[in-house]
């Protein structure tokens, strides 16, 4: 046993198989054995260095093993179960081999356990190396082949992404079509691949795409800020995979060769006419390989997502992430600024005229920010040349008039009489613009503090039987007094003079 422990230690020092032979007179082959075992122990020297002789022996004594014997064949059926579970927070190989003694004390050795479990693995998941542990990441990825659609009347063919996502521990995986590889078809993709999981990993692992990463580096890369934006609202986060270094993307790789054969081939043959169609067809297979067996053992992914990973992921929020936008302007002399892609404006405080902000817009909402702070938020209108004014945004003097509206003077007017309300209208109808007349129906409602509403009432009465609508008109027939004559005065009453009406002497 001690040659062993010195010719492990040669090896760990990076000498040469020939320079060992020389050093202890092994033979060549019987070298091969001992490093191959080593390697598949998954122990490193030290932990090697601190075995006893019996457990040293026992670990590189192993031959093949005997399908006859009783004890591996019990711990081949528990492999499986003993895979699961290690991908649950907190267990470990050390931990599920007590348990394991516990239960069948003539069972193997803590070496031979550890040896043939590391056997096992190879076997059934070769390209896996790294244990992932239930809820903790989810690595996403664009797959190198496209799929096509076609165009029903043209019979032209357009080519689309195809979006894979899997989740570490129950290698649950998740495609998506998508019409390109842009922020906004990316960002959708991520987080239907969340809702299909119905729950938030700790972290999710993007490949140095620049929709999710605006700038690679091996220590600290920068995150695009809209998708930190919407890892934020899924209270997650980002770890890029580093450049050239496929072992952090590898199990996400692996998903993307193996949906080639089970949902590329099933569907080669189709034609899709729409992006939904095709997504229809993708995740039909897709439910069919999540419900596989996975190779080596009894469950399918479906299973091992539903007992051991589902009830470790964070729950999703109420609401679903909202796409953002951003542009930055110059806010206007009037206190707006402009959204060019509605044409429309929306307001700011008054305060900051002339200042550079940042209008972030999403489907629903317009938010505009100063030096990282909120300024304003509208609900985003599409209106064309329209305005979205806040009034709090308004400095003081302007307030009152922006309150104007031709709703507002018609609602004064009623409380009044219906008589003055249809004075106002009219005085409203014959402006080309309402603003116009605002200050006319102003002037004419103020009439009712200085004379009462009872004389305002009578001279609006007497000044639509003119047909003249202006104010005035009700001054002079306030200041004449001719709101106080009646007709069955029998007097005939003059208009008032009026500077637009013409005479009879003009005809002359």
């Amino acid at each position: 046993m001690s040659n062993i422990r010195h010719i492990l230690r040669l090896h760990t020092q990076n000498q040469t198989k020939s320079e060992i032979i020389v050093q202890t007179g092994i033979p060549r082959n019987t070298l091969k054995k001992y490093i191959k075992n080593f390697k598949a122990s998954g122990l490193s020297f030290a932990e090697i260095n601190e075995l006893n002789d019996k457990d040293l022996e026992e670990l590189f004594a192993i031959q093949e093993e005997n399908p006859a014997n009783e004890k591996l064949k019990i711990l081949f059926s528990l492999f499986p179960a003993i895979d699961k579970e290690l991908k649950r927070k907190g267990v470990t190989r050390q931990l599920l081999f007590e348990e394991y003694k516990s239960k069948y004390p003539d069972g193997v050795g803590r070496s031979q356990f550890k040896w043939y479990f590391s056997q096992w693995k190879s076997r059934v998941a070769p390209t896996m190396r790294m244990e992932h542990k239930a809820g903790d990441k989810l690595y996403i990825d664009f797959a190198g082949e496209k799929l096509t659609l076609t165009d029903k009347q043209t019979r032209e063919t357009k080519q689309v992404e195809v979006f894979v996502a899997i989740i570490g521990a129950s290698q649950l995986t998740y495609v998506e079509a998508v019409i390109s590889q842009q922020k906004e078809d990316f960002i959708s993709a991520c987080e239907d691949a969340l809702h299909y999981y119905g729950g938030v990993p700790a972290a999710i692992v993007p490949d140095n795409l620049r929709s999710a990463v605006s700038k690679s580096s091996k220590y600290e890369p920068t995150i695009n800020e809209t998708f930190a934006d919407f890892a934020e609202h899924y209270n997650t986060t980002i770890l890029p995979a580093r450049a050239y270094k496929s072992k952090d993307k590898a199990l996400v790789e692996g998903a993307v060769k193996i949906i080639y054969t089970r949902i590329y081939a099933k569907i080669r043959e189709l034609i899709f006419y729409s992006l939904e169609e095709l997504n229809k067809a993708i995740h039909t297979a897709l439910e069919e390989h999540n419900n596989m067996m996975l190779t080596g053992r009894n469950y399918t992914r479906r299973q091992q997502f539903e007992e051991i990973e589902k009830t470790a992921l964070l729950p999703l929020p109420a609401l679903r992430y909202e796409f953002k936008k951003q542009l930055f302007v110059t806010v206007m002399k009037n206190g707006h600024v402009s959204l060019n892609t509605d044409r429309h404006y929306y307001s700011v405080p008054y305060k900051f005229i002339g200042k550079k902000v940042k209008v972030m817009f999403s489907r629903y909402n317009v938010e505009i920010f100063f030096e990282y702070d909120r300024i304003a938020l509208h609900k985003r209108l599409r209106i064309k040349y329209d305005y979205t004014t806040d009034k709090e945004h308004l400095p003081p003097a302007h307030r009152f008039v922006s309150e104007w509206t031709p709703d507002r003077f018609m609602t004064m007017a009623d409380e009044i009489h219906k008589d003055v309300r249809l004075y106002i209208s009219q005085i409203l109808n014959q402006k080309q613009h309402p603003e116009q007349a605002y200050k006319l129906c102003l002037g004419v409602l103020s009439f009712a503090k200085r004379v009462g509403n009872e004389r305002l009432t009578k001279a609006c009465q007497r000044a639509l039987g003119y047909g003249i609508y202006n104010y005035k008109t009700i001054q002079k027939i306030l200041e004449k007094g001719l709101d106080k004559h009646t007709e069955d005065e029998g007097e005939q009453l003059k208009m008032p003079e009026h500077g637009n009406i013409r005479g009879k002497d003009y005809y002359k």
